[in-house]
């Protein structure tokens, strides 16, 4: 008899529902987890450029239509232009401290060739705005790549305005010695 009471207490609980709001619950989170996979996926995909082609976006620049010609490649580029820097020897701002030198053995790397010419004319300028950056500098900021990278964005920027119109587009260090 308690075998019997317990199978019907077991059925009345399945009847009422009590297993069934755990499989309910399942089935709402995979309804709701799957279509936001999906979306995730698909946004991941149109972000990357596959899908804007197959979806009517604008296709791949590297295709050409059918009623179009292909578009020419550009012109090979021109082979980039350097010139030697002086080398440049300043002391470094230390404040009351023992002096402290740099010695800077650099190139300019130029636009364009016809350049040149008005960065050799700009030079005296160009080491004097150099030379005066250097001597402002601590020690401690030339330290490591991140001191290094600040010299050369400093240095660049200073050339470009010493050489305007004419335009160097990277300073291209080949000797720094700090003592």
């Amino acid at each position: 008899m308690a075998t019997a009471a317990a199978q019907q207490v077991a059925g009345s609980d399945t009847e009422t529902g009590t297993a069934a709001p755990k499989r309910g619950r399942k089935k709402l989170l995979v309804l709701i987890a799957v279509p936001l996979l999906l979306a995730a996926i698909g946004g991941g995909l149109w972000a990357s450029g596959l899908l804007r082609g197959v979806l009517g976006g604008s296709p791949p620049p590297a295709e050409a239509t059918e009623g179009q010609a292909a578009a020419p490649a550009p012109a090979p580029r021109a082979p980039p232009v350097f010139l030697d820097m002086p080398d440049i020897i300043a002391n470094l701002n230390i404040g009351n401290r023992r002096t402290a030198f740099i010695k800077l053995r650099s190139k300019l790397e130029l636009a364009r060739a016809e350049d040149r010419q008005a960065v050799e004319a700009a030079m005296p300028r160009l080491l004097d705005l150099f030379t005066t950056y250097l001597r402002e500098i601590r020690p401690e900021e030339l330290r490591g790549s991140a001191g290094t990278f600040r010299l050369r964005e400093e240095l660049l920027n200073r050339a470009n305005i010493a050489v305007a119109p004419a335009r160097v587009t990277d300073v291209l260090f080949l000797e720094i010695l700090q003592q």
